[in-house]
């Protein structure tokens, strides 16, 4: 299994509303990709900023692939959640997943 890790920021008024995107629109959206495993989403309400990490689970690399594209490094911000974040990682980082308890 292959988990992908991606930082976002939001100011502190749209963090809110990117957290509902994702919950309602952007997360879900993925589960059409063949080979998706499921997601974490992470937040953290810092003085200026609230930061987000997502973690989202695929069966292997070709699957990341099919959802990213070939250069799956490459970020997958839509446009509305792009138009909330204050800046984000521009390429994601993929790790083998060697152990999961659930």
């Amino acid at each position: 299994m292959i988990s992908r890790l991606w930082h976002g920021w939001a100011t502190i008024g749209n963090a809110d509303v990117y957290e509902k995107l994702l919950r309602e629109e952007v997360l879900p959206g993925i589960h059409r990709v063949p080979g998706f495993k499921g997601a974490h989403l992470l937040r953290r309400n810092g003085q200026s900023e609230v930061e987000f990490v997502t973690i989202t689970m695929f069966d292997s690399l070709e699957a990341v692939k099919e959802f990213a594209g070939e250069d799956y490094e490459v970020a997958v911000v839509p446009p509305q959640a792009r138009k909330l974040l204050s800046h984000f990682d521009a390429r994601s980082i993929h790790y083998e997943t060697v152990f999961r308890l659930d």
